[in-house]
């Protein structure tokens, strides 16, 4: 697992000072406030009231007139309209959305969704052909779209009328149709650009019915917030005002579907959230486009009869299940093949591939290999002569961008700046790679970051501080759920649960106690001792169990409390520069060549205790260093490897072997290697 970058946020205390008193809010949400970027009271307020208006006019979006203008003449002489959605969360909840509002409204509408499997996203020339043959006469998208210039051009030859509304980035040119509603549009001067699908069909709804948009959003709500959060755009602003009263709808009067799916997801009865909605949810909506048909999630948010919409909410649950099953089958898959080909873990965006990979789910595993090795990948499934792929990535790294320079060898593409989706054929795989791996060596890649909101002590973990949490409230992109730093902690007991699957901590400072546990962690890869000095980056989440609430405390990064962070860093970028084959500039070579003394104390301490899960940061720790040796000690260790002095077990776990011989590490290839370079 590649180390993250650890960035503690620095709060304006005197603000929120300021501000807890003015606004009457919890000091310390104020201060999480500020420490996100929240500079002034203005802002502060805006975020924390409740009651915030909806503030963009939908006429204020680019075409919206048109679309709103068409779609009302079509209302007018009945005729018939499809609305063509896609089949993830925020595809499924825009067609429910915008299929229901128009037929309240007397339109003569009809619904599709295109199967992922057999027709892939947006539009396509069969199902417009077959929407022809029916009598449709205006297509309005949701969630797509906006590149599908040929698509849409056939549609017109053929007697159709499109009005697009998306949330994508657009290509250069626009489709030619009767309207292309989409805030990324660049001659689209609606400053807030990071609505989702369903967030622009929602507008939409409103420029149609020019009523009042709190009425809309009442009656629409929890579709607004499933496909909101479902979409990982930001929760602040606009989206932050929708996504809060969609879920206090679905708390207080969820419609017949919703209500079905809280009680097959195990969470009736309890208050929903964001994350819940995130977590148990969404996935299942997305559940039934991946592994079956969308059109179940979009008859179960349109249900109205009980009975039918409990049958409808256990099959998705079943599907989600299977999905599980699938993703979990093809993680293993794609860790297995990256450690069987080092190259691959050590370029600078993964690429893997497999044959018949189900394609609903190679967008979580890719999710899942980003967030596990710290770097954008790519995990694509070959299918005889074509392959489709997905593709994750961190901040601060645009895989659109990758993708678009690498697009030679695509037969289409699209997506955003942190996930994006492509097609190219089999024999091309090779080439992408190697070319979306030149593209990236021109760039300086960036770790993915640990962000801490704010430090506290052990002292500080207790009931109160789970009210302030709930206060910025809802959670996800670009307002997480709150980090917090527990710095120069003890790791006093280190113990497996769930049969191994996860770890429980006691940790200590200051006389002061706490348990905390590190779900996805099992003992035998968690890379610290008792007794060592560690760095904690934690979620505090309340848990109740006997009716009794505690604070929970869930560990999300860890980091030894000795080193210099900045030191560590470059000696990573370092050393995985001359891993992957880049020759090392001169006043690196020295920061990689060990020498004798290194390669003893290096020796000694792994034979005295081996290294778990190849963390060599520990060798600082127990070497005394801050991290300005590291480099050197990973290297030291993948030459014994090299030459069988040191062994590496299936979990990466490093050792001394009974069998070791005198052998001469100068005769290293990697030794080689680097004194070719030093002379």
């Amino acid at each position: 697992m590649r180390r993250k970058k650890w960035v503690v946020a620095s709060g304006d205390r005197e603000l929120a000072s300021v501000a807890a008193a003015e606004l009457n809010i919890d000091p310390l949400a104020a201060l999480i406030a500020s420490s996100r970027g929240f500079d002034n009271i203005d802002e502060i307020n805006d975020f924390f009231d409740e009651y915030a208006p909806l503030t963009i006019d939908p006429m204020i979006i680019k075409d919206m007139d048109k679309a709103a203008e068409r779609i009302n003449r079509a209302i007018d002489e009945f005729e018939m309209i499809c609305v063509y959605g896609d089949y993830d969360a925020d595809g499924v909840t825009s067609t429910a959305l915008l299929y229901s509002f128009l037929e309240s409204r007397g339109a003569n509408v009809i619904r599709y969704i295109p199967d992922r499997i057999s027709e892939g996203y947006g539009l396509n020339i069969p199902a417009i052909d077959k929407l022809a043959s029916r009598g449709v006469r205006l297509i309005v998208t949701v969630d797509n779209g906006a590149t599908a210039i040929d698509e849409i051009a056939h549609a017109y030859e053929i007697g159709l009328e499109v009005v697009v509304t998306d949330h994508h980035k657009v290509g250069e040119a626009l489709p030619v149709c009767e309207a292309v509603v989409d805030p990324q549009r660049p001659d689209c001067t609606c400053p807030y650009k990071e609505m989702s699908g369903v967030g622009v069909a929602f507008k939409l709804a409103c420029a149609i019915d020019d009523d009042d948009p709190d009425e809309i959003l009442r009656e629409y709500g929890e579709l607004v917030a499933m496909g909101t959060i479902g979409d990982v755009v930001s929760l602040i602003g606009e989206n932050r005002v929708m996504v809060r009263r969609g879920i206090s709808y679905m708390n207080s009067h969820p419609g017949v579907g919703v209500a079905a799916l809280i009680k097959a997801s195990g969470v009736r009865g309890r208050e929903l959230t964001s994350m819940s909605v995130a977590y148990t949810l969404c996935p299942r909506i997305n559940a039934a486009g991946r592994m079956g048909s969308a059109d179940k999630a979009l008859e179960l948010l349109l249900c109205d009869d009980p009975d039918e919409a409990a049958y409808l909410a256990d099959e998705i649950n079943n599907m989600n299940a299977r999905r599980q099953a699938t993703e979990n089958e093809i993680f293993g898959k794609a860790l297995e093949q990256i450690q069987e080909n080092p190259a691959i873990a050590n370029d600078r965006i993964i690429v893997v591939v497999g044959e018949e990979w189900h394609q609903g789910v190679v967008g979580i595993v890719a999710a899942k290999l980003t967030e596990h090795f710290g770097r954008p990948s790519v995990v694509i499934s070959r299918s005889g002569d074509e392959a489709t792929g997905s593709c994750r990535s961190i901040p601060g790294f645009s895989i659109y961008d990758a993708i678009k320079a690498s697009s030679e060898y695509l037969t289409h593409y699209g997506g955003h700046t942190l996930a994006a989706g492509l097609g190219l054929k089999s024999a091309d795989i090779e080439r992408f790679r190697r070319k979306i791996n030149d593209y990236a060596a021109d760039k300086k890649m960036p770790f993915a970051e640990q962000r801490i909101d704010l430090k506290i002590q052990l002292s500080g973990i207790n009931l109160p501080v789970l009210s302030s949490i709930a206060a910025l409230e809802p959670f996800g992109a670009s307002n997480p759920q709150p980090l917090f730093g527990l710095f120069g902690v003890t790791v006093e007991e280190i113990n497996n649960i769930s049969d191994g699957k996860h770890t429980r901590l006691i940790v200590s400072k200051n006389d002061v106690r706490i348990g905390t546990v590190y779900f996805g962690m099992p003992e035998r890869r968690f890379p610290y001792e008792k007794g060592d000095k560690v760095d904690l980056a934690v979620n505090l989440e309340k848990n109740v169990y006997n009716n009794e609430t505690r604070v929970s405390v869930v560990v999300r990064g860890i980091r030894p409390s000795d080193t210099d962070e900045d030191k560590v860093l470059e000696a990573l970028s370092i050393y995985d520069n001359f891993s992957r084959g880049e020759k090392p500039e001169s006043g690196e070579v020295s920061a990689l060549l060990p020498d004798r003394e290194t390669e003893v104390e290096v020796f000694r301490s792994i034979q005295s205790k081996p290294l778990k899960d190849g963390n060599c940061e520990e060798l600082c720790v127990r070497l005394g260093d801050d991290g300005t040796n590291l480099a050197r000690y990973m290297i030291t260790v993948d030459v014994m490897t090299e030459m069988g002095i040191l062994s590496a077990d299936a979990h990466n776990r490093v050792f001394v072997p009974h069998d070791t011989h005198k052998v001469n590490l100068e005769d290293s290839q990697i030794m080689k290697k680097l004194r070719n370079i030093q002379e």
